[in-house]
């Protein structure tokens, strides 16, 4: 795909779309995009030598709170002063804020990330001679005073170092200092008269608000800045912020997305740093440190015997450095005993740049995984939870051609027994590219295209971008420039790019009034031909630009409140998949749950929607590449994440298309997604063989939406991810800190899909414990790793022993249709024989579980008795059907079930030769407690 420019006398005329597939040849454009070393304030920092800090308490500064403390820190070489803010937040986090105490200039603070301003927590703060100490329950946080430094502890262990390595640097706000003109022919008398004159203003200096720059200090870059053919401005000059952050006895750092890297995080020693800056990168490159599309400032630091989370809460261009290096042992206490005396101590070294804005961390300080999940949701919000039909599997290609095309995807889709739950509409069906419109010729009755799909169950969604076309008579575009509702420019005029329609404007959702306006779009009444059964995909809303540095907006364009792009460009995207959400919610009256898909996103999106990784490429190497993508994006908080399975660009083969099914049913957000110039490639158009395949991978996830949903509504109520690093479950287990080709649903299932072509084995390790093969019940010994055969028809899915996960098993087209469907239990003992687990039921779309409509129902197996409780209140046709005990050591003799005081005995089988017991038709509504009793 090549974007083409048209000038004339120095006009943008339009751009030519070239679609390119020559010799097969699919890679990004590296060029488009920026190097550190081609952003200026990323080469400043960098340029950085380790070393002791500039940097230093005022002693006498010291103000000391019932949460913390504030204190005055000043620069010794610019003598410039900042205030420095340290409060401890309740479930074991600290919050450190440095910002210029008297700016000529106010600095972005991001407002729309956190779900509220963190609770504080009372701490005790003491002062020494050189420092100040607070404690905070088993969190403690030592000032040194000079050089400035912060030593983060947690249980007595060093958790995280802030400017050890002295590596803080805020380029404060200051006044251009004007160059004083060449020297004419004058006395020495009126030369110094008139360079006095010049520069009085500045000289003087009444007070620390007005900062000059010194001509020591002019770099290239400070006032303007200029990428290939676009100029910044820079009209306020430097104002990045940066410091290092260490983490002793740490390895293993994992985090910040979006990058197409590994999901241990790589050194960038001798390379690129880790870039935060949302962008449109299609045909991204693997194994890269490239920003793409979304951005979200968290990391998470392992070991064998903590975890901790770092989240830089700044919307700003971002860059990241990760080194290695050694502790320094004097320091770590008790981190000591997890090494012998000899060992060399791991540390991992930090470094974080950002453009723009203040310091503002979060120190999370866990200590273990799931407490890291529950305190980083505290901050930016829980997941929110998906109404059911969007777990489901969703049909999308760039683009299905009109209401008939529709009509026969969803014929030919039942007609082959797939179940598919979402058939998408790409661009193309809108009138023009403008947006909240239909193409009348194509799609002439959009409500009841809508409606024959809602009578087989299904849902719609359309494609809705933040460009707006220029078109005179476009309602959203007239709308928009008569309540100057734009992005601007950094003269003050209307912000003119291009994007699919041609020449475009950009909603400024940085304003809460233009965000209710844009909601109000969604309305049915304003958004003509929609129904409820109608959704929404946000995309492009890095928001891309085709004639943009970068492919996106300029840096010095103005948004609401007078900030430049630069101050709140990675936001940008996740306030549009908020309007968009909230618009959803206006239009059912805040009953229904919505559900948007964005491109971009930053902290915070989880509690909109889902979120998908992207333009990849129909290649093995991309399928391999999107299971540590999607445990990066999951484990910083936002787990409803996926890939478009079969690769947007390029044509998959049948074998790799099958592949990607049997891995796409794992994705927490499941959707094929194809180009416009690639071959159809529903599956349906697969041999008979291979549709079978991907029929029964299909019917897998359908089956297991019971456990699907109960493990969301867990995030949802904990923040802990759905899709799992198996160090999440197995926190002391070192053999997986760095896999990333296996990965467990929830607690239960693990599953290591096969991701290479012409496989006919697949080697992986299951953690300590027992585990289950789901398709025969094969038992293998966890602690080791093991060779698995396989064909094509073949997933590598293992049960852990000691869960109970519910299923449904009855054959449906699309998940509504399953609503009063019987369950299954499958009880996969563990070496104790025992197992527990959970279902979550309720009305699957609404919001009425937030007033108590629901079933929580907690299972246990222990002794022989599999008992069930239940949490809240729900009422439902859906009943329990089967109970399959697989690990069950020998044959019963009687097997009774009780409830409400009633017992009765139940039919079973049982297989010796497999240990497994089938429990046929309990009879019993799923709301009704239980106990079943086998002797």
């Amino acid at each position: 795909r090549l974007w083409v420019c048209i000038e004339m006398d120095g006009k943008i005329l339009g751009f030519l779309l070239i679609l390119t597939f020559l010799g097969g040849i699919y890679s990004v454009d590296k060029n488009n995009f920026k190097t550190c070393d081609q952003s200026s304030f990323c080469k400043r920092n960098r340029a950085l030598t380790p070393g002791e800090s500039s940097y230093a308490v005022i002693p006498d500064s010291l103000m000391i709170e019932d949460f913390g403390c504030k204190m005055d820190m000043i620069n010794k070489k610019t003598r410039v002063v900042f205030r420095v803010e340290i409060y401890s937040i309740v479930d074991n986090m600290f919050r450190i804020k440095i910002n210029e105490k008297d700016p000529i200039r106010q600095r972005y603070e991001v407002q729309d990330s956190l779900v509220k301003e963190p609770e504080l927590q009372k701490c005790t703060v003491q002062r020494s001679s050189h420092g100040v100490h607070i404690t905070s329950q088993g969190a403690e946080s030592i000032v040194t005073f000079d050089p400035f430094r912060i030593d983060v502890m947690v249980n007595g262990e060093i958790g995280a170092v802030l400017n050890s390595r002295g590596l803080l640097n805020i380029e404060h706000y200051r006044k251009k200092r004007v160059p004083v003109p060449e020297p004419t022919e004058t006395t020495d008398e009126e030369q110094d008269e008139q360079d006095e004159e010049q520069n009085e203003e500045l000289d003087e200096e009444p007070d620390e608000s007005v900062k000059e720059l010194r001509p020591e200090e002019e770099q290239p870059g400070l006032w303007e800045e200029t990428f290939k053919t676009h100029h910044d401005s820079k009209p306020y000059g430097p104002s990045s912020v940066g410091i290092d952050i260490s983490f002793p006895g740490v390895e293993y750092v994992y985090g910040i997305p979006e990058h197409a890297d590994s999901l241990a995080l790589k050194s960038t020693n001798g390379g690129e740093p880790y870039r935060l800056f949302n962008l449109d990168v299609f045909e991204y490159e693997l194994d890269s440190r490239m920003a793409l599309y979304g951005s979200i400032p968290f990391m998470l630091a392992h070991n064998w015997s903590k975890t901790v989370g770092v989240f830089w809460h700044n919307v700003a261009e971002t860059w990241i450095d990760i080194t290695s290096s050694t502790a320094n042992q004097n320091i770590l206490g008790k981190l000591m005993s997890m090494f012998k005396s000899t060992d060399t101590i791991p540390q991992t070294d930090t470094h974080w740049i950002s453009e723009s804005g203040i310091i503002d961390i979060f120190l999370v300080l866990g200590p273990r995984p799931r407490d890291v999940f529950r305190q980083y949701s505290s901050l930016t919000g829980t997941p929110y939870l998906p109404p059911l039909f969007s777990l489901g599997y969703h049909q999308c290609r760039w683009n299905y051609n009109d209401e008939q095309d529709v009509t026969n995807v969803n014929r030919l889709l039942d007609e082959h027994d797939l179940p598919y739950d979402v058939l998408w509409l790409d661009i193309e069906h809108t009138d023009g590219k403008k947006y909240f419109t239909w193409d009348s010729s194509k799609f002439p009755t959009p409500k009841d295209m809508q409606d024959k799909l809602a009578k087989t169950g299904r849902k719609m969604v359309t494609i809705i971008d933040p460009h707006i076309k220029r078109e005179s008579g476009y309602h959203i575009h007239q709308e928009a420039e008569e309540k100057d509702l734009y992005v601007k420019k950094s003269d003050g005029s209307v912000y003119d790019g291009w994007c699919w329609p041609g020449s475009s404007s950009w909603i400024d959702f940085l304003s809460p009034d233009i965000r209710k306006w844009w909601s109000e779009r969604f309305l049915l009444d304003n958004y003509q031909g929609s129904t409820l059964n109608l959704f929404t995909w946000n995309d492009m809303n890095e928001p891309a630009i085709f004639n943009g540095p970068e492919v996106t907006i300029h840096k010095d364009a103005k948004h609401y409140g007078d900030w430049e792009n630069r101050d709140v460009h990675n936001i940008y995207g996740m306030l549009q998949q908020q309007a968009t959400f909230e618009g959803h919610l206006l239009r059912t009256n805040n009953v229904e749950r919505p559900f948007v898909l964005s491109r971009a996103f930053f902290a915070g999106s989880q509690r909109f929607g889902s979120i998908w990784t992207g333009d990849n490429i129909a290649v093995w190497d991309h399928l391999r590449a999107s299971i540590p993508m999607i445990l990066s994006i999951s484990i910083a908080g936002l787990p409803f994440a996926g890939a478009d399975v079969g690769g947007f660009f390029k044509d998959p083969d049948p074998e790799l298309l099958v592949r990607w099914y049997q891995t796409g049913i794992f994705y927490p957000f499941f959707r094929a997604h194809g180009h416009i110039d690639t071959k159809r490639r529903e599956p349906y158009l697969l041999d008979e063989d291979k549709r079978n395949i991907v029929r029964e991978a299909l019917r897998i996830r359908y089956k297991l939406l019971p456990f699907w949903y109960t493990t969301f509504y867990h995030s949802h109520m904990t923040g802990m991810p759905v899709m799992r690093p198996l160090w999440v479950e197995f926190p002391r287990d070192k053999n997986v800190y760095t896999t990333e080709d296996q990965f467990i649903i929830g607690s239960s299932i693990l599953v290591t899909p096969v991701m290479d072509q012409g496989a006919t084995s697949v080697q992986l390790y299951l953690p300590n414990g027992i585990w289950y093969d789901y398709d025969d019940y094969t038992v293998y010994n966890g602690g080791k790793r093991h060779s698995i055969s396989v064909t094509l028809n073949k997933i590598p899915i293992f049960l852990r022993g000691g869960s109970i996960i519910p299923t449904k098993q009855r054959i449906r087209r699309s998940s509504s249709l399953t609503h009063n469907d019987p369950y299954t239990l499958l009880v996969m003992l563990d070496n104790e024989g025992e197992a527990d687990g959970q279902l979550f039921v309720d009305d699957g779309h609404s919001f009425n579980y937030q007033n108590g409509k629901f079933i929580l129902k907690d299972f246990k197996y222990s002794k022989g008795n599999l008992t069930s409780s239940s949490t809240g209140h729900f009422e439902t046709k859906e009943w329990l059907e089967r109970v399959v005990i697989v690990g069950y050591s020998k044959k019963p003799s009687v097997v009774n079930i009780n409830s409400r005081g009633v017992s009765n005995e139940l039919r079973y089988k049982y297989d010796s030769s497999m240990n497994v017991l089938v429990i046929g038709k309990p009879g019993l509504n799923i709301a009704e407690d239980f106990t079943i009793l086998i002797t």
